[in-house]
């Protein structure tokens, strides 16, 4: 069920703001509008929402700038972001989803589009409605569980190599930085060292080994990391 759903819009126009906020009630949803992040920050320690709607272009911090803060708190990183903005090309939609961004609405658009992008985030995300099984070449995470298995046997791993091979694996196929996995993985509250990651896939991969599953985590020179059943 989507209706009662709480989500947080945040978005400087007046008019804009006050439309979206209407026909996503009407939809069903609880909403709470911001018009700047200083705003935003006071609502969600007032109330987590289940989903923040985020504008790029904001007075105060770049809806980019606020979802990077989101997803590096852990009190908040699991909370899924849809970015509107008027930038249609495809180096800002790349720049919004490494921010952590779940989807991307390019203005203009329409409220009726807003509420389908919305229910398809939110089911996607929710812990009932995602895959709670990944699997990769018979490597397999067992998400509720907390487990991995490699072609059938238990692979003992680090709980930082966990979190890792978890973020790797529902992450495929693109390449993170090492700043992008400490966000990402440790959190911003933590400070460790970018050379800590490599530290890190080196043990992940030596877990690997014997399954002949090293490979998938992949070395991108002079970029990062990459985790792809394509091997090298």
């Amino acid at each position: 069920m989507l209706e009662g759903k709480h989500l947080l819009l945040v978005e400087d126009e007046r008019a804009i703001r006050e439309m979206l906020a209407f026909s996503l009630q009407r939809a069903g949803f609880s909403v709470q509008a911001a018009e700047d992040v200083a705003a935003a920050r006071r609502a969600v320690a007032d109330r987590t929402p289940d989903l923040v709607i985020l504008d790029w272009m904001l007075p105060d911090v770049s809806g980019i700038e606020y979802a990077r803060s989101l997803k590096r708190d852990e009190a908040t990183r699991e909370i899924p972001i849809i970015m509107l903005t008027a930038r249609g090309e495809e180096d800002d939609k790349v720049r919004g989803f490494e921010a952590g961004a779940d989807d991307y609405i390019t203005k203009p658009f329409s409220p009726r589009e807003l509420v389908a992008r919305i229910g398809a985030v939110l089911r996607r995300t929710a812990p009932g409605g995602a895959a709670e099984v990944v699997a990769f070449d018979q490597l397999v995470l067992d998400l509720a569980g907390h487990r991995v298995t490699a072609n059938g046997t238990t692979v003992a791993l680090g709980p930082t190599e966990y979190r890792l091979l978890s973020f790797f694996m529902t992450h495929p196929e693109r390449v993170y930085s090492r700043s992008q996995l400490l966000d990402r993985v440790w959190g911003g509250n933590v400070y460790v060292e970018e050379r800590t990651v490599d530290v890190h896939i080196r043990r992940l991969r030596k877990a690997l080994e014997e399954s002949d599953h090293a490979g998938l985590v992949q070395t991108v020179r002079g970029a990062g990391y990459r985790f792809s059943a394509q091997k090298d």
